[in-house]
């Protein structure tokens, strides 16, 4: 593989905020499909910015081949995230007019260990070459574009580095602020309270309506703006094997036991065929017969099929254990015999040396010392095994370390050959040290586990044609009922599951339970298609899902139904406050703890910074008994848990100080992560049109 093929697939170069991957160099074809209500050349636009689809395919398509398995709407939606956060910062980097330098942009490429630890472009001693670099990509010019988009690339990543070292060093925290810090931790405050607590209230006795849900969310518009949703409701009609299909199954897998007569139209004479009892060849009749091909593997017991390991582990070799199940199959299975030593569990310490491939070495060492160090921990178990967990777990470069070197069970030719051949040829409890191209690995073996050899015929329960024509028939039929008459009682009438309404949005994969289902919300979201409209769908390995599209809700403001999970609590929480602070008269808390019937409790050395009363948290509360005058009582406030009543007994103030150093830099520390937040501010600001929807993908 070309080197700059590595480097695309294995780039490890983002800084922490930006972590978008910035493949430029991408190529392919992603919407070789074509599209549908297609009304623009353009994927989007960020500020005024147009995002042309041509590029935009053809970065999609890249970032498609180079991670394994992801979905081509997965990584579109990955692509769009970054030509927004690459479009926003760059604006800002103009603006601050941000230029940056060879040297710099070449830090950055040596940063990436797949170019800065990449053998072609080490010299003798190991060490990044600049000239050795250049050379390469001058020798091949067929590479030299993709270097010039992986330049850019570290362009955006060196300007994004200084814009973030400006927004940390004006992030500055006053003496003031350290002082508060200092108060809010130390100072203390004693008091008395009553409280009414929500709970005592039954949810039943507040009704919230739809019209106070949007008049909450009404007044934080921002907060509670939706984008454009599907509420799409279904049925599922799973494809699955009958009774009938599953006996049937299970006695075709039977029947292979003994042997069957066969009438042989070329000699016109019957042939008697051996079962699977007496079968000569079993490797052949397990093929000849099984969904599954014959696996000549040895099985440890953990690994065979537990509601049945007992049986099958301690078959005497020829015998023949079945039918059983075996997650969506009928098997028989027959033993060919045990053999020891097929798994083995190991430990060891990993010592190794510059050059290796390890990361997050413990040390920096030559070979020589590498080799000495591990001769000297092998001395030193060979005395006392018993220290095997510590000296990995203080010694080890292998992430295996924390678990005092232990490697677990594995079969063989699972390791480096050397490291294989010392587990596999020496007994349980043996210690040695090896070499391997990661360095000296002390090891111990730990235990071996024998394994059985298993001829299994599987044969997969899946339904006949006719149990297959049956549903199909039963699922069309409830596509065509259903344009018609109502969904949940068609659903009832047919005996069928009407699955909760799942709400989607535009680029939206996953479609609840169902998982990833792109094309029924694709469907949901073509310009033809209005609520109320049904479709059936044939979806792999679960079989039929007939969707209706219950309610279309349009970008803005939610609706009260989205909304009243996360506002209506709050809401009656309101509500409750006003019926106990009706309960709660009286000029003493004597009186206003009989008239409520609460009890009085005490706070005592109470801080702001962390403001916990009996009954949670509550800073409101807190505050307010920090402002009130000594031995006052004041009004009631609504706190987080309930409406509450304080009486001040005292407030302890914190010695003065003259530094406030150490509580700066707490709040420093705090607000170190901050720069996370500059690109969800500038989105917040920015107008982003978003055309993905209208191409098929």
């Amino acid at each position: 593989m070309a080197v700059l093929q590595k480097i695309r697939q294995r780039s490890a170069l983002m800084i922490l905020v930006i972590a978008l991957a910035l493949f430029a160099f991408i190529a392919g074809d992603l919407f070789n499909k074509g599209n549908f209500g297609k009304s623009s050349n353009d994927v989007g636009s960020i500020n005024g910015k147009d995002i042309p689809f041509e590029e935009f395919r053809v970065k999609v398509s890249n970032v498609e081949k180079s991670q394994q398995g992801m979905t081509s709407t997965a990584a579109a939606n990955t692509v769009w995230n970054q030509e927004v956060s690459i479009a926003l910062l760059s604006s800002e980097f103009d603006k601050l007019g941000l230029s940056v330098g060879t040297k710099h942009i070449m830090e950055v490429l040596k940063a990436d260990q797949n170019i800065g630890k990449n053998p072609t472009f080490l010299n003798a001693k190991g060490e990044f070459d600049e000239a050795k670099f250049k050379e390469f990509f001058k020798s091949n010019p067929d590479q030299a574009e993709g270097l010039k988009a992986r330049e850019k690339e570290a362009e955006i990543n060196a300007k994004y580095q200084i814009y973030s070292s400006l927004v940390r060093a004006s992030n500055y925290t006053t003496d003031a602020e350290g002082k508060l810090k200092y108060e809010m931790e130390a100072n203390k405050v004693n008091f008395a309270y009553v409280a009414g607590l929500y709970s005592s209230i039954k949810d039943t006795q507040v009704k919230v309506t739809d019209t106070e849900i949007v008049e909450f969310i009404s007044k934080n518009e921002k907060k509670y703006k939706s984008d454009e949703t599907r509420e799409i409701e279904y049925v599922l009609i799973e494809e699955k094997a009958s009774v009938a299909d599953e006996n049937d199954i299970k006695n075709k897998v039977n029947s292979l036991l003994s042997g069957s007569i066969v009438y042989n139209q070329t000699t016109a004479k019957n042939d008697t065929l051996s079962g699977f009892k007496n079968a000569v060849n079993v490797v052949d009749f397990v093929n000849s017969n099984s969904d599954v091909p014959y696996d000549s593997t040895y099985v440890a017991k953990k690994d065979l099929p537990a509601a049945v390991a007992e049986q099958l582990y301690n078959l005497a070799p020829g015998a023949i254990f079945g039918p059983y199940m075996n997650g969506k199959n009928y098997c028989i299975s027959k033993s060919l015999g045990r053999k020891s030593g097929v798994n083995a569990k190991a430990a060891h310490i990993l010592i190794s040396y510059e050059g290796t491939q390890v990361p997050n070495k413990k040390e920096k060492r030559t070979k020589e010392q590498a080799k000495a160090k591990a001769e000297s921990i092998l001395a030193q178990l060979t005395a006392n095994p018993g220290s095997f967990f510590m000296l990995a777990y203080t010694s080890s470069d292998d992430s295996s370390s924390q678990q005092g070197g232990d490697l677990g069970y594995f079969g063989p030719n699972q390791m480096v050959k050397p490291f294989n051949d010392f587990v596999f040829n020496n007994p349980v409890g043996k210690i040695g040290l090896v070499e391997t191209d990661f360095g000296f690995h002390v090891i111990q073996i730990a235990d071996k586990q024998d394994g059985v050899s298993l001829a299994t015929i599987a044969q997969k329960i899946e339904p006949s044609e006719a149990t297959s024509d049956k549903i199909f028939t039963q699922a069309t039929k409830f596509e065509m009922d259903a344009n018609d008459k109502d969904f949940e009682k068609l659903a009832k009438e047919m005996k069928l599951t009407l699955s909760p309404a799942v709400t989607s949005k535009v680029m939206d994969e996953s479609f609840g339970a169902l998982g990833n289902q792109r094309n029924i919300v694709r469907w949901a979201f073509e310009k033809g298609t209005k609520s109320g409209d049904v479709k059936r769908f044939e979806v792999a390995n679960l079989g039929h899902v007939i969707a209706k599209v219950k309610k279309i809700n349009e970008e803005g403001l939610m609706t009260a139904e989205a909304a009243r999970p996360s506002v209506e609590n709050s809401i009656k929480n309101k509500k409750k406050a006003e019926l106990l602070k009706a309960k709660m008269s009286g000029s003493s808390l004597e009186a206003i703890a009989k008239s409520s019937g609460s009890a009085i409790q005490q706070a005592t050395a109470i801080t702001m910074e962390n403001p916990y009363l009996a009954t949670g948290q509550e800073p409101k509360v807190v505050g307010n008994a920090f402002a009130l005058t000594a031995n006052k009582i004041s009004v009631p406030i609504e706190g987080n848990s309930g409406v509450y009543v304080i009486k001040n007994n005292g407030v302890v103030r914190a010695p003065a100080l003259k530094d406030f150093a150490p509580y700066v830099a707490k709040l420093k520390s705090q607000s170190a992560g901050d720069t996370n937040r500059v690109i969800p501010a500038l989105k917040a600001e920015a107008k982003i049109v978003d055309n993905r929807s209208q191409f098929n993908y």
